[in-house]
């Protein structure tokens, strides 16, 4: 991605296309559609026990790069260093 790309708005074809091509990798894992969803409750509810970290900014997604994809998980801290 270069920086150019940061200001591009993607058009909803390619929204389609990202999210099409999450739920397809999700199926080829045996994982429920909403799998990212369950998980990041699951971690808010664990995270949300420390004051340390920022539970309501959780972040969780799969990501595919290179044929391989990979469970993305950002847990921020509370103060953000």
């Amino acid at each position: 991605m270069s920086i150019f790309n940061l200001f591009e708005k993607q058009s909803s074809a390619n929204i389609a296309k990202e999210r099409l091509m999450m739920v397809l990798s999700y199926e080829r894992k045996g994982l429920p559609s909403n799998f990212a969803d369950i998980l990041k409750n699951d971690l808010i509810a664990i995270f949300s026990k420390y004051p340390q970290f920022d539970s309501d900014n959780i972040e969780v997604e799969i990501k595919s790069e290179d044929d391989r994809d990979e469970l993305w998980i950002s847990i921020p801290f509370a103060n953000g260093k």
